[in-house]
């Protein structure tokens, strides 16, 4: 078990050096200038800019710093924003898009759980087939397309009751964080519930399943204890990307309902060509999704005692 902790460990510091070194070279491949916004009315300032971001060394230079400073864990200072660092960003708005995400997370993981149990005991009924349109539409649809449907929605409640039933927009309260959470977790709830159709249905003819039948175990208890435990398993092993995927992910959700997190100002930094920004949250956000993968595969070895991890 500490051989293979310390294998995927190693393995997932060599995935974050691969993301940083992808990240720095498409940076400096896009065509732009980064100080484009900035007021360099003279050759003078922009070389006085250029000085101060580290622009006028050559690349090979640009990188091995840009290795040594990630490594210590500082990522630099905006382009845009005056005298701001880019971990003072990550700090001050990522706990924002993580209480986000959590919530949504929370959502698509009972939903899908509990949906996909369902579509399994009434397989090709009635609640099957409109479940399944559901999840076709939840993984097709992009989110935010559900995003502004969500928006539209709750204006048009509002007005027809003439009362404030949810915020449209903004952040501060747990009220402001229902819609948004709800539409940043459809596509993962709908993925999760067809993992969890299929890995019902597969687990329903297994031999324990009959043998716990055999010995006349009610079906209450042998669709908690048997089917839904087993079955659970490949939900779980998705389940650390996707609460990365959520977490850090909810960039245009974040926009639409005018959310403080992260993804907001990784949005501003694409447009405005921030590279330390871009880079520093591309990182961040990688060496979350890969802590999280870590994890569950840790996790996973705990759930199931038939894996061995050595």
């Amino acid at each position: 078990m500490l051989k293979y902790t310390f294998g995927r460990i190693l393995s997932g510091l060599v995935t974050i050096w691969f993301i940083a070194t992808a990240t720095f070279l498409a940076m400096h491949a896009v065509p732009g200038d980064p100080l484009m916004n900035e007021k360099a009315t003279t050759p003078e300032i922009r070389e006085n800019l250029a000085r101060k971001y580290g622009l006028d060394k050559p690349i090979a230079e640009q990188y091995v710093i840009y290795l040594g400073n990630m490594v210590q864990g500082d990522f630099g200072i905006s382009f845009t924003q005056q005298n701001r660092k880019v971990n003072d960003i990550i700090q001050d708005h990522f706990p924002v898009s993580a209480a986000l995400g959590i919530l949504a997370i929370t959502f698509a993981a009972l939903g899908g759980i509990l949906w996909g149990a369902l579509t399994a005991l009434y397989r090709n009924q009635l609640p099957d087939i409109i479940i399944m349109f559901l999840v076709i539409l939840g993984i097709s649809v992009p989110s935010f397309v559900f995003a502004a449907l969500g928006q539209l929605l709750l204006v048009n409640i509002n007005q027809w009751f003439n009362i404030s039933f949810l915020p449209v927009a903004g952040w501060g309260t747990f009220s402001h964080m229902i819609v948004p959470s709800l539409v940043l977790g459809l596509g993962t709830m709908a993925l999760l519930t067809r993992l969890m159709r299929s890995s019902m249905l597969e687990i329903v003819n297994e031999d324990f399943i009959r043998t716990a039948r055999a010995k006349g175990l009610s079906p209450s208890r042998i669709f908690f204890q048997h089917q839904l435990r087993n079955a659970i398993l490949p939900v779980v092993t998705v389940l650390g990307p996707q609460i990365a995927a959520i977490t850090t992910g909810g960039f245009v959700v974040e926009l639409v309902f005018a959310i403080p997190g992260l993804g907001r100002y990784f949005v501003q930094a694409v447009q405005q060509l921030d590279y330390t920004v871009i880079m520093g949250t591309t990182v961040f956000y990688g060496a979350f999704l890969v802590f999280m993968v870590i994890l569950v595969d840790i996790i996973y070895g705990f759930i199931d005692p038939r894996v061995r991890l050595k």
